[in-house]
């Protein structure tokens, strides 16, 4: 017989979990933001402005009025429409790569990439920084997995040469989620290519700004359509939209198609975003004007930053941070500066891998120059 304790006591566990991540200012909360919600937007991953572009929202409305709202099905069942296949012509052709496949988000691409290469792989090597998708693909991938020192090419021809015989995957972000700096991706590959390894390149936050028509960091790097490169992407950022894709060799993705579980069993992601994206990449491609303010505001807030008394590292692509003296003080600093119209990232542990917290500030090319500028001004005020 199960005792009346027994059925409430995980929730007692629950709330006593709950408790110690109060005490060390790690909650978090849902904050629900209305359509007309006028805040200056420092926060997002909208970097080019995208998401409310009209041709993107044209695309989308068109695509929903034909297809309806959901895609129906699994991509193997009824979720495959010509609206995908076409987005996957498109992302292939702008990546450089053979071949491209779309996931309901960026997150089930990761897991998908990194399992998927578990089939010819038996070590992982891991960025000590990486996402926590590439974690969770390293973690299910079922193989031996090494975490690399940051950034560090020597460190992972190291751990390569300590592995003779195996074959290898490096994985890795190009620029990195959470204080925005570029990989060595010439220097990984050729560290990888000498000793017969793959590379694998989460280009989430360098798509659409970095390399030629926005293709990415590791088109930037002269690295799209290697074969022992593999790429993957969101596709909710630079272009504003939902999703994620892989982009690599035909036989990789046929692979994925045939064997992988995120892509298998999931959902397919709705035509209507399917559309909006692939418009999205039309305008992207030519969006240099956009690329170029990217660049020069992130000039402008080191600059700003620097002499407010900050340590702030010029940002790679549109992602750069501000460190904070603890997990409370950052998100004081930024529920202020949300009170005060401004939204910018809150980062905590276990978000940030070096155990320190930050506020992330996205370099949104849709935001006026007026008020790009009264958000930094809002952002140095509000420091503690």
């Amino acid at each position: 017989m199960i005792v009346g304790g027994a059925l409430t006591g995980w929730l007692d566990a629950l709330e006593r979990l709950a408790g110690s991540r109060a005490k060390a200012g790690l909650t978090r909360q849902l904050r629900p933001r209305p359509a007309d919600d006028f805040v200056v937007d420092l926060a997002g991953n909208d970097y080019l402005g995208l998401s409310a572009h009209p041709a993107v929202v044209g695309a989308s409305a068109e695509a929903l009025r034909a297809y309806g709202l959901g895609a129906t099905g699994s991509r193997l069942v009824r979720g495959s429409t010509e609206a995908h296949a076409a987005l996957e012509s498109d992302l292939a052709a702008w990546l450089g790569a053979p071949a491209a496949l779309v996931f309901s988000s960026g997150y089930l691409a990761n897991l998908a990439a990194v399992r998927g290469l578990s089939a010819v792989a038996d070590l992982v090597v891991s960025d000590a920084y990486n996402h926590a998708s590439l974690i969770d693909g390293c973690k299910i991938s079922g193989q031996r997995t090494v975490v690399a020192p940051h950034n560090d090419p020597a460190a992972v021809a190291a751990i390569l040469d300590a592995h003779p015989g195996a074959t290898a995957v490096v994985v890795t972000e190009s620029v990195f989620s959470v204080d925005g700096d570029l990989a060595p991706l010439p220097a990984l590959h050729e560290v990888t290519s000498a000793r017969g390894a793959l590379l694998l390149v989460d280009d989430a936050h360098a798509v659409g700004i970095l390399g030629p028509r926005g293709a990415g960091a590791v088109a930037a790097a002269g690295l799209a359509g290697h074969p022992d490169v593999i790429v993957t992407a969101t596709l909710s950022k630079s272009l504003g939209g939902a999703g994620g894709v892989v982009s690599a060799p035909r036989q990789f993705i046929d692979h994925l198609v045939d064997t992988g579980r995120t892509f298998i069993y999931d959902t397919a992601l709705p035509p209507a975003v399917v559309a909006g994206v692939a418009a999205a990449i039309r305008v992207a491609a030519a969006a240099d004007d956009r690329r170029d303010v990217l660049l020069t505001r992130g000039v402008h807030t080191v600059a700003r930053l620097t002499a407010a008394g900050f340590e702030v590292a010029p940002p790679a692509a549109g992602v750069l941070s501000v460190l904070a003296p603890g997990p409370e003080a950052a998100v004081a600093w930024a529920a202020d500066c949300r009170d005060r119209g401004v939204a910018v990232g809150c980062f905590r542990p276990p978000s940030t891998p070096d155990g320190t917290s930050r506020l992330r500030l996205t370099l949104n090319a849709g935001v006026s120059d007026e008020d790009f500028t009264r958000a930094l001004d809002v952002i140095v005020e509000c420091a503690p």
